[in-house]
């Protein structure tokens, strides 16, 4: 039998991301519309991102229960509402609740659909499928960004939230059209499943409930939180999105300022860097292959701060080149942490991966918040010199407690482009 068509996956990628940072091109323009502070509006995007990291560890034992076409699907159709509802908002508090509410349903595509793939395509053909996944969650991603800018520049920021909703509606009904009414869509409960799958780190995930499954469950995530080169790769994995989501959110505000004055629509199209990164990250998971997690981190972080480096120069070209460099340094620097958690771990992957997971979109959260405080003490000199101790201090965790070896076999985490 052939494998199924990678549509579904690219629009399933596609309607994970394109909601999830979409608010980071808006935040200059939602600071005049609140009179907030930097710091408030970007809780915007750190209560989406703390609601994906309490949501997906746990999303997969509704789809072992439901199934994952019925998951991916109606998580989908919620999504849908939940962004237009986030159009009602009439003060920032109901805006950040929206968004908290949209984090909660995002897992229930992103991550079931890893198991989906993982349950549907043959071992021959799931790294296609995945590689078409991550093709989705790029543009998604990027889409997300640049419609909500592009309409809030021209009908207002209640728009951009009427105009993603609306695209939601149309992959929604795709996602129904290939998932529900396909004949390929099945419930597989018994086979193995990938540890890239986020669900297996669940009671649920490929297994009945017990209470023996519980305590084994429970045993084995004390056994891992001890584990301390897991628990140092856990925290490379915070800051690297620590690293993306605080450039990105505050560089808003900063190039939204004299001298540079960018608009709204502007600020959008800042995130086409995201691109460049996502298409060298390949080419450097080959790299990591045959000279060694270690190194591979090495080079992501160095990528990173000369990113940094450009960042602090005032003239705009540079600060693009500087953006385009931290993208591309933290896409790799993720494809290189998530892929080492196979060195650190001989059993229980599944659920080193969920908890890996968990400190990662922390970490989104943390970066979209903490660099306020240094945003108000020094302006964006100040932020962007948090951003690159983090980077040091992640290259720093990684030579104390990353062995130096090469890649062996291990899982396929996370597609390493836009889980952010």
């Amino acid at each position: 039998m052939s494998p199924p068509p990678v549509w579904p996956v690219v629009l399933a990628g596609f309607a994970a991301f394109i909601n999830l940072y979409a608010t980071q091109a808006l935040l200059p323009l939602l600071v005049r519309i609140f009179q907030a502070t930097p710091g408030g509006v970007s809780l915007t995007v750190t209560a989406a991102t703390v609601a994906v990291a309490i949501a997906a560890p746990v999303v997969g034992g509704l789809a072992d229960r439901i199934g994952r076409p019925q998951v991916i699907v109606g998580s989908a159709v919620l999504l849908t509402g939940v962004t237009a509802l986030a159009a009602t908002s009439r003060t920032l508090g109901q805006l950040v609740g929206w968004r908290f509410a949209q984090g909660l349903l995002t897992p229930g595509i992103f991550a079931v659909s890893l198991a989906y793939i993982h349950e549907q395509w043959p071992a021959s053909h799931a790294g296609r499928a995945t590689a078409a996944y991550v093709s989705g969650t790029v543009v998604g991603g990027f889409c997300g960004r640049a419609v909500a800018g592009l309409v809030a520049a021209a009908a207002g920021w209640r728009m951009s939230f009427v105009a993603l909703s609306v695209i939601m509606a149309a992959v929604s009904a795709g996602l129904w059209a290939a998932l529900l009414r396909s004949t390929r869509s099945r419930q597989v409960p018994h086979r193995a499943v990938s540890p890239t799958a986020i669900e297996a780190a669940t009671p649920a995930a490929g297994r009945s409930v017990s209470q023996d499954g519980n305590v084994s469950t429970w045993r084995s995530l004390w056994e891992l939180l001890r584990n301390r080169r897991l628990m140092a790769t856990n925290t490379v994995g915070f800051c690297v999105l620590f690293t993306l989501v605080a450039t990105f959110t505050y560089v808003t505000f900063h190039l939204a300022a004299a001298p540079y004055n960018l608009s709204t629509a502007a600020l959008a199209w800042l995130f086409s860097v995201y691109l460049v990164g996502a298409a060298v990250t390949p080419a450097a998971g080959r790299w990591t292959d045959t000279r060694g997690h270690r190194a591979a981190l090495g080079r992501a972080v160095g990528i990173g701060l000369t990113g940094g480096l450009f960042l602090l120069t005032p003239w705009l070209v540079t600060i693009m080149l500087g953006l385009t460099l931290v993208a591309t340094g933290v896409f790799v620097a993720q494809a290189t942490a998530s892929g080492y958690i196979g060195n650190v771990t001989d059993r229980d992957r599944g659920l080193a991966v969920g908890l890996y997971s968990t400190f990662y979109y922390l970490g989104g959260s943390a970066g979209a918040a903490a660099p306020a405080v240094f945003w108000n003490a020094g302006g964006w000199k100040a932020t962007v010199g948090l951003v690159m101790a983090v980077q040091v201090g992640t290259f720093l965790l990684a030579m104390l407690f990353w062995q130096p070896t090469t890649s062996r076999s291990a899982p396929s985490p996370m597609p390493a482009s836009e889980q952010a």
